[in-house]
């Protein structure tokens, strides 16, 4: 009986000391976020599951048991469906990365995974907002009301600094130097880069400190940069809110997803000259071929303004 799809694996003797000493050394040592790490842990046990049902443990695994156990993933086991690219490419790195460590500590001698080849997925390129369609999203937030200037701040930076949004919310008043138009954002394992914020939005944040932050913070105590009507900080969620609301009322809802400002943020700088490794350090990104997918984007880019443009390079023929 295959149990590779088992939806709540049952914890086996055999991994559970394993998986968590590895767990450990992953959010210790590596800083992995805590998604990723439970994400992990119920890979280790399903795949200590599939194990126990072969009469093997995490010790004694051989290649053929790992192949066996991503192909009943990959076509679907028991009439359950076949989990998705992406799942089991994460399902793929975890028992790599814990076959690795365990090598490394000497506990195994034969990494199991060393041969094990994970899906191909596909390159999406990410969608991206066009100059004329930023200026239209900032120019949403309209007035003096102290939500409107944090918002016009909000989204300045974004755009500005090309800040995950996770990122933004965590930022607090300490993180931005308004006088030096540096930021410090904290990105994936709690990594740490400074990222320079450009003369617009340096206004429009310097604008929410002197007055709409201290008119929404009120009496209360909150180190957050941004903040909601109640004088807490900014959730995840708020910040989503926020950001659909202004890009329904420039008519670009279709246009935008959270991380939008990011991929245009990176697009634009490559298209004005940017080098790559400097925007993989704005970015946060810490493998280089990370950054490369802005550069496909902006080769479309530059074909689409080419072929508009030069009068004898129209694809359509003229007759």
């Amino acid at each position: 009986m295959s149990s590779a799809q088992l939806l709540e694996p049952p914890r086996t003797a055999a991994i559970e000391p394993l998986a968590l000493d590895f767990l450990a050394y992953l959010e210790l040592e590596r800083g992995l976020s805590r998604n990723t790490l439970e994400a992990y842990r119920c890979d280790l046990h399903q795949f200590g599951a599939f194990l126990s049902c072969r009469g093997r443990d995490a010790l004694s695994a051989e290649h053929a048991d790992v192949a066996a156990f991503l192909a009943d993933l990959a076509l679907g086991a028991q009439g359950r469906p076949a989990v998705a690219p992406a799942t089991l490419s994460r399902k793929v790195a975890a028992l790599r990365s814990f076959y690795r460590h365990l090598r490394r500590e000497g506990v195994i001698e034969h990494d199991p995974t060393a041969e094990v080849r994970g899906p191909r997925k596909p390159q999406r390129l990410p969608r991206v907002l066009s100059r004329g369609e930023v200026n239209r999203l900032l120019a949403q937030p309209r007035g003096a009301d102290p939500l409107a200037v944090r918002d016009r701040a909000l989204l300045e930076l974004m755009y500005a600094c090309g800040l995950r949004a996770s990122e933004a919310v965590d930022l607090n008043l300490s993180d931005v130097d308004l006088e030096e138009g540096l930021l410090r954002a904290r990105g994936k394992g709690s990594k740490e880069r400074l990222v320079p914020v450009g003369r617009q939005a340096l206004a429009a944040l310097s604008s929410y400190c002197r007055g709409a932050r201290p008119a929404l913070l009120g009496m209360r105590s909150e180190q957050r940069l941004f903040l909601n009507h109640r004088g807490a900080g900014l959730t995840r969620q708020g910040l989503y809110k926020i950001i659909q609301g202004h890009a329904r009322s420039a008519g670009l809802q279709d246009r935008m997803s959270p991380h939008t400002l990011r991929h245009t943020f990176a697009t634009h700088l490559l298209s004005g000259g940017c080098d790559l490794r400097s925007l993989q350090e704005m970015l946060g990104h810490a493998d280089l071929s990370t950054t490369q997918v802005y550069t496909h984007l902006s080769a479309d880019r530059l074909k689409e303004a080419y072929f508009s443009a030069h009068p004898r390079a129209s694809r359509r023929a003229d007759h």
